[in-house]
């Protein structure tokens, strides 16, 4: 995945994908099983309708006697071994069957699990649904039996789903005027036993499907959006843990989506900070300790000049201005370095590179030189930080490589050069890199030579904040040359 909003974007389509599937397969089942339901109540109906014909026919008529129609009747009902009861039209009970009467007995609440079959003659059959006597041992109607547990179903009795049923008359033997239709196995048969029987099939059993599937799906996205969370937790722990003071902790970079972007950009912002927090420490403990020596040296001479002769405190005073004068540029010195570590932009425009350096040598009296082919034409950049650069240049090759200095212009297609060169002893190989440190001086050389050793750090700035570069290389036939390179 390329970014984290694709990877999320698929995440929830796939969930919602899941849910609609499974919700799709929930109702077609909950439609097959009301489609079976229906078809189960057609065929009872279709089979008490055949058993109130079936019986009817085999009935006397109405005008017989109630005692032959009763023996025919609980003849027919010992024969089918079915619990059935024969009202008459006018509602008055002629028989009940023994197996009707000993389960009436032993459980009284079946009565309202009554199927009602009208016969032509006007007289009306009762038949107890098969299952109901099921249903009463798995506990699915309430209430225990007065005598006890029930006994098993007999050898041959027909187990059948019943059908719906019409109004009875008043006085029917106690039956209720409306039995309700037949229980059927509950579409969620497997959580049956867990809900009421109200919620185990039909409409409530769908949507208490679709509610469980919902908190399946819930519970399984989890660890997923954890998944998706996990490196955004580590980049905000990594960041409280920058935070708190360690400048060097940085975070893992994981992937290419947004959260690697954003882990990468920490890290740099960090290391840019470490940086800047490092070097200003530095700066200011190097600034610290050459600050010591001009007040040391204010502080002995002002003690000194109440006692002094008056030639010796004019010596004193010019060595008061001298000190005050070091202090001023280590100062100056000291803010444009916190300056240039504080700004990583810098203001450009128009410089000319040979008319600046020409004002710069004859400050100093070096011999300004440009290469054949030299563009005339302006380039682009810090017009005041180039001059500074040029003119730490030129005064440390005065300060240290003695009076014979020159500087040279040259141009390649790709950048202009300005190298300043003396006589001087020179650079060691293995200082020409670290002469570019802070506040960092070669070996040997003293306190009143001048400088404090911000530069040549401050050329390299400079050079870095306009794109070039400064190097220290060995001049032919002794002496130092400094090349400072700036992009055309």
């Amino acid at each position: 995945m390329k970014t984290l909003a694709l990877r999320i974007y698929l995440t929830v389509v796939t969930v919602l994908l899941i849910f609609a599937l499974v919700s799709g397969w929930l109702a077609q089942r909950n439609l097959e099983h009301e489609r079976t339901q229906v078809q189960s109540m057609a065929a009872w109906n279709e089979r008490a309708a055949a058993w109130a014909e079936l019986i009817e026919n085999s009935l006397p008529p109405t005008t017989a006697p109630r005692e032959e129609q009763a023996r025919v009747f609980l003849d027919w009902a010992d024969r089918l071994r079915m619990p059935m009861a024969l009202d008459d039209a006018k509602g008055r009970r002629i028989a009940t069957s023994e197996l009707l009467d000993e389960r009436l007995r032993r459980w009284p609440e079946l009565r309202t699990h009554m199927q009602r079959s009208s016969l032509s003659d006007g007289r009306t059959l009762w038949v107890m649904r098969p299952g109901v006597l099921r249903l009463r041992i798995t506990g699915g109607l309430q209430g225990p039996g007065p005598m006890g547990p029930p006994p098993p179903p007999r050898e041959g009795e027909l187990i059948a789903l019943g059908g719906p049923g019409g109004p009875v008359p008043n006085g029917a033997a106690g039956l209720p005027s409306l039995p309700p239709p037949p229980r059927i196995q509950p579409w969620l048969s497997p959580l049956a036993w867990m809900v009421p029987p109200w919620l185990a099939e039909g409409v409530p059993a769908l949507a208490l499907t679709l509610v469980l599937l919902f908190v399946a799906v819930a519970i399984g996205a989890w660890p997923v959006v954890i998944h998706l969370t996990r490196r955004l937790t580590a980049l905000r722990k990594g960041v409280e843990v920058f935070g708190s003071g360690e400048l060097q902790h940085r975070v893992a970079v994981e992937g290419a989506d947004e959260v690697a972007a954003v882990a990468r950009s920490f890290n740099e912002a960090a290391q840019r900070i470490e940086d800047l927090v490092t070097s200003n420490r530095s700066l200011l403990a190097n600034a610290s300790h050459e600050l010591r020596s001009p007040l040391a040296r204010l502080k002995m001479a002002v003690s000194l000049m109440a006692e002094a002769s008056p030639e010796r405190a004019a010596r004193i005073r010019d060595e008061i201005h001298q000190d005050i004068k070091e202090l001023d540029a280590l100062v100056e010195e000291v803010l444009l370095a916190s300056r240039l570590d504080a700004r990583r932009d810098i203001e450009k425009g128009p410089i000319d590179l040979l008319g600046l350096a020409t004002e710069e040598a004859n400050r100093v009296g070096a011999e300004v030189s440009a290469a054949p082919g030299f563009p005339m034409q302006p380039c682009t950049g810090d017009e005041r930080l180039v001059r500074r650069a040029v003119r730490n240049l030129l005064e440390n090759a005065r300060r240290y490589g003695g009076p014979e200095v020159e500087l040279t212009l040259t141009a390649t297609p790709q950048a202009l050069a300005l190298a300043v060169l003396d006589r001087g002893p020179g650079v060691p190989p293995e200082q020409r890199e670290r002469i570019f440190e802070p506040f960092y001086r070669l070996p040997g050389h003293a306190e009143h030579a001048g400088g404090v050793g911000l530069g040549l750090s401050l050329v390299r700035q400079i050079a870095l904040r306009h794109g070039g570069q400064v190097r220290c290389e060995a001049r032919e036939g002794g002496g130092s040359c400094f090349v400072l390179s700036l992009p055309r």
